[in-house]
């Protein structure tokens, strides 16, 4: 059946401006500039105690900036209570009423306005999210992704301009986590209203989110596309948070033209110097990196019949784990240390177990660069179900 979604504004763009909260020596939030495209699904992503739910808070009105201002479409709204600020947000927790049904839960929004004609309005929304049958349930009768759905419901029947999202999925089983980022994005996309999205869960904002603040010790470290960030981290905390990293150590030989060429340990490695970003001289250090699934692991007795132009490191495998889509191996490079290699399970082979002598080989174009004087297991040792 063929729904029409219901009638909306589109979303406000939201603007941070030398934003920041402390709480007298604890600085949450360091002074940030911050822009929210209208209509976009944005994401705040980092550990506990980064500062991105103080940011979202600060939005909402829930807590005062101890500098800066917040402007919503344009307004500054930095002297507005919560109630005068055309957002609304949804929590972990849900915060439903026991007592009313799925459509006074919703319609709660309307009725305090002192709107009489609810029903058309209540019944559209909860098409929206797909619980129009469920209607004359309780809370307590539904799912933990229901009611966190009728949750989002009865926020976005106030039409506010920006909707924001504090760690709504944290409650959920993975499994169940991951049918609602599906789901909220594609309300997201049929409303047009401005998601700001706060978590600490890597896979949710970057399944969801249009554009991600990773967030760090109350500053955010970087901003862009998921697919950006992932592929080109710009510090050593954002190539380990998200996701894993190998970065290896390594001196800089030649950087001239288009190509550095590395020297990591006894090995020889290829950098795009365009992918690079840290200086690179002659005889400097930089961090060379290159992500587990980018990485190929070959029999030391194929090794003369790899295909010429790859970077290459002989290892031996330490320890080998399958997980069904993939096998998850760690293997030990001479002089470089550890490092894991992810590999599809579609031909495996049979001589790859613990103990064998391998070489890893990856295209050069997958290697990135950074700063040596970074800590490169930043990031690294975070627990992101802890967050």
């Amino acid at each position: 059946m063929t729904r029409t979604a219901p009638p909306h504004r589109s979303g406000g763009d939201v603007r941070l401006e030398g934003i920041s909260k402390t709480y007298g020596s604890f600085t949450a939030v360091h002074p940030l500039d911050l822009t929210v495209p209208a209509g976009s699904f944005f994401a705040l992503l980092g550990a506990s105690g980064c500062g991105k739910t103080t940011t979202l808070r600060m939005i909402a009105g829930l807590e005062d900036p101890t500098t800066g201002t917040v402007a919503l479409s344009g307004q500054d709204v930095t002297a507005l209570p919560p109630y005068k600020r055309q957002v609304n947000t949804v929590f972990q927790n849900y915060a439903l009423f026991p007592h009313l049904d799925i459509h006074e839960n919703v319609a709660f929004g309307l009725r305090r306005r002192g709107i009489k004609s609810v029903k058309k309005p209540v019944e559209e929304m909860l098409d929206l999210v797909q619980l129009g049958p469920m209607a004359r349930r309780r809370p307590q009768q539904l799912s933990g992704g229901q009611q966190q759905r009728v949750a989002v419901a009865r926020a976005l029947i106030n039409k506010p301009e920006v909707l924001l999202l504090d760690e709504p999925l944290g409650a959920l089983d993975l499994k169940l986590r991951r049918q609602m980022q599906l789901e909220l994005k594609r309300i997201q996309t049929e409303v047009g209203i401005t998601f700001v999205h706060v978590t600490h869960d890597q896979e949710e904002a970057m399944t969801m989110a249009d554009t991600v603040a990773v967030m760090n010790g109350g500053r955010v470290e970087q901003l862009g596309a998921p697919a950006d960030l992932y592929e080109n981290p710009a510090s050593t905390f954002v190539a380990n948070f998200l996701g894993t990293s190998n970065l290896i150590e390594a001196e800089v030989v030649t950087a001239d033209g288009e190509e550095l060429l590395l020297k990591a340990g006894d090995a020889a490695l290829r950098l795009p110097a365009r992918r690079c970003s840290a200086p690179a001289r002659p005889g400097g250090k930089v961090l060379a990196g290159v992500r587990p699934e980018k990485v190929t692991l070959a029999h030391a007795d194929d090794a003369g019949s790899l295909p010429g132009g790859r970077n290459l490191l002989p290892a031996r495998i330490k320890d080998a784990g399958f997980i069904g889509v993939s096998t998850q191996y760690v293997v030990t490079v001479p002089g470089l240390g550890e490092l894991a290699v992810y590999e599809q399970n579609i031909e495996r082979d049979g001589r790859l177990i613990p103990g064998a002598d391998v070489v890893l080989h990856w295209s050069p174009a997958h290697t990135f660069g950074l700063d040596a004087a970074q800590d490169i297991g930043a990031g690294a040792d975070l627990d992101e179900e802890a967050a």
